[in-house]
């Protein structure tokens, strides 16, 4: 089973800019020494930046589900495209959706060619959101996200709940994890209860120096 790495940069300063490209660069190196495909989710400044310079996937950290047109501050899927990016986050944590505004991002974005990324905090919104076929569905309890603590050894009842949920609604959904990942032995874990990669963050961003990170997260595969 191929996995997916995706690192959120959220918001966090160290993930801005020049660490924005640090963090891409790593990334990259750690992909091709591998052979795991590795993305970043930066913020909208940095989209088109990291799109034109590296090869790897790039994600917007939300999309809305609006045409073009008189929508001031919103963020289209074809603004997105644009960019050069790869695909995007949908209903994070930090940025929830309404059902109804989770399935126009969706549609707008796979109407634009743009892979997509559910987050759901639950085994039965896990489901839900499989029902919106979107590539992939990553589960995250809110209450693990940043907390250092392992969704995969705190929870893993959930991980394959979930899996099992989003197969039982879409067989050809993926599925990540996120929450406290920081090591290959969780990513491996991760894979071993079914899931197709992991959604981290702070472990990557705030590293002193995140290819040696990376090359943890990936050592196990």
């Amino acid at each position: 089973m191929s996995q997916f790495i995706l690192v959120n940069l959220k918001a966090y300063k160290e993930g801005m800019g020049p660490r924005a490209h640090l963090i891409a660069r790593a990334a990259e190196e750690v992909s091709e020494e591998s052979g795991i495909q590795i993305g970043v989710a930066p913020s909208f400044f940095d989209l088109h930046p990291l799109s034109k310079h590296f090869e790897i996937p790039v994600f917007a950290q939300h999309l809305d589900g609006v045409a073009p047109g008189a929508f001031t501050g919103h963020v289209t899927a074809a603004a997105v495209k644009q960019t050069g990016a790869a695909g995007t986050l949908i209903n994070h944590s930090e940025r929830r959706l309404t059902l109804a505004e989770i399935e126009g991002s969706v549609r707008a974005a796979t109407d634009a060619g743009l892979i997509t990324v559910i987050c759901s905090n639950n085994d039965l919104t896990s489901a839900a959101a499989a029902a919106l076929s979107p590539t992939y569905v990553a589960i995250e309890p809110p209450e693990l996200i940043g907390s250092g603590v392992s969704v995969a050894k705190a929870d893993p009842g959930i991980i394959q709940r979930s899996v099992a949920a989003v197969h039982a609604v879409n067989p050809q959904v993926k599925v990540l994890t996120g929450a406290g990942i920081q090591s290959g032995e969780c990513v491996k874990i991760a894979r071993d209860l079914g899931t197709d990669g992991v959604l981290l963050a702070s472990s990557v961003v705030k590293a002193e120096d995140p290819a040696v990170v990376l090359r943890d997260l990936v050592s196990l595969l």
